[in-house]
């Protein structure tokens, strides 16, 4: 920024307009979007100042919602810190190492991460990020998910239309990783990030503005298919994404389940948490895992056992000190016969545990506090 403003000063003129600012930014093969983004240099609607005290800009009063529409000041979103907490309880696996390379690269390199529910895709972003202190901004993609959502739009703030900023412009501008979590679960609303999955600049139709990415800034893509839908009913809501917009991604990476020994870490770690460390029950768990997912892929079974299911099942343990009642409460959104089957595998995996009964009476006593 420092050549831009230099060459701004040698024209003798301490205003400038926005047209006059890319024209010097060009011939000095500098990013204007720092300048002109800077709540400093700004006085008016596309009027800038190289002084570092601007003009007070008074925001006319408006009295009917005809004329709160004239005047659309822009909504300055204060993104406080954003770089996610390292979780200790993190195990690196598969692709880490390699997003580590790629994101430290800084450069713009979409990558699209797909693969079953509760294995790890998102929380290896995030950490990946936590280890390179980058910031992180998360969007849970629905359905419901539109332009707005992404870009920003118009909304009522004390009365006045003001323009939002939204998380997709926001990362652009701080050069963060922007992470587009289930975007398998999005529609065609999608298609408006075309032209910022190629990295290109970004002219906002509703404010008038041309966004340039910051150096750093990358999208990461999260789903449980490859925007190609399901047949076997396992991801309902997944939807069908459009080839022109799953292009635009670098790279796709068909993330799997940990291995056993990787899993067996993260599950000891995650007892080391709750401080209720079971060394044989966490060996049992990621066998009874393993088991369950083998006889998945052979088409035995439409259920499996997570990793995110097994930390569950921790986290109980932990409060009921049962390791059976842990598992049956963790499992009992499966049908009844999924659950029942789960349970006698375990049940013949732990041989140290015996199936519930169906009593229904307990004794009234005071649970131990935490």
């Amino acid at each position: 920024m420092t050549r831009l403003i230099d060459a701004l000063r040698t024209t003798g003129k301490t205003e400038f307009s926005r047209p006059e600012i890319l024209g010097v930014a060009r011939k000095v093969s500098e990013n204007p979007n720092t300048f002109l983004n800077n709540p400093a240099h700004k006085i008016a609607r596309g009027v800038y100042t190289i002084e570092t005290t601007p003009a007070k800009v008074e925001i006319p009063t408006m009295n009917t919602a005809s004329e709160m529409y004239l005047v659309q000041p822009k909504l300055k979103v204060e993104v406080s810190d954003i770089v996610p907490v390292k979780d200790k309880t993190f195990v690196p696996f598969g692709f880490y190492k390699d997003l580590l390379t790629i994101l430290n690269s800084k450069m713009f390199y979409p990558v699209f991460i797909t693969g079953m529910s509760g294995n790890g895709k998102t929380t290896m972003a995030e950490q990946a990020c936590a280890t390179l202190k980058r910031e992180c901004i998360r969007v849970n993609i629905s359905i419901e998910t539109d332009e707005d959502d992404l870009i920003g739009g118009n909304t009522l703030v004390n009365g006045n239309v003001v323009n939002r900023e939204g998380p997709v412009i926001i990362a652009m501008k701080r050069g963060s990783v922007l992470i587009l979590d289930e975007c398998d679960r999005g529609s065609n609303k999608l298609m408006c990030l075309q032209a910022i999955l190629e990295g290109k600049p970004y002219f906002n139709k509703k404010t008038g503005e041309t966004i340039y990415p910051t150096p750093g800034f990358n999208i990461i893509g999260t789903a449980n298919t490859k925007g190609q839908g399901t047949t076997d009913g396992k991801y309902m809501s997944a939807q069908i994404l459009d080839d022109a917009f799953l292009e635009r991604f670098a790279i796709t990476v068909e993330q799997e389940y940990p291995s056993a020994s990787v899993e067996k870490k993260i599950i000891m770690k995650k007892m080391e948490r709750v401080e209720k460390v079971d060394e044989d029950f966490a060996d049992k768990l990621v066998a009874w895992a393993e088991i369950i997912r083998k006889t998945f892929k052979e088409g035995a079974i439409d259920d499996l056992i997570s990793t995110r299911r097994l930390e569950h099942i921790v986290n109980a343990f932990a409060m009921f000190n049962d390791r059976l009642k842990a598992i049956n409460v963790c499992i009992a959104r499966f049908d009844e016969d999924t659950k029942t089957s789960f349970l006698d595998l375990y049940t013949k995996v732990d041989a140290g545990v015996e199936m519930p009964t169906t009593e229904n009476e307990v004794e009234e006593t005071v649970p131990p506090s935490f």
